[in-house]
């Protein structure tokens, strides 16, 4: 069994933790390079990883 190097988020995933739409994190990230100053990470099958730690730092209301 193989084990996730790095904890993340998918984007469905971080929006849900966030309280907001996947949309709302593609569109920002397709605007501005980031959501509220997080970055993810694209994967090789193409998709986003959000990094838990930043979102749930977000989610909690700390910056």
């Amino acid at each position: 069994m193989q084990t996730n190097p790095r904890p993340g988020y998918s984007t469905e995933e971080a929006a849900r933790r966030l309280h907001v739409k996947p949309q709302t994190l593609r569109a920002a990230l397709c605007r501005d390079g980031h959501y509220l100053g997080v970055q993810p990470r694209k994967m090789a099958n193409r998709l986003l990883d959000w990094p838990a730690e930043r979102i749930d730092t977000l989610a909690n209301g700390r910056k």
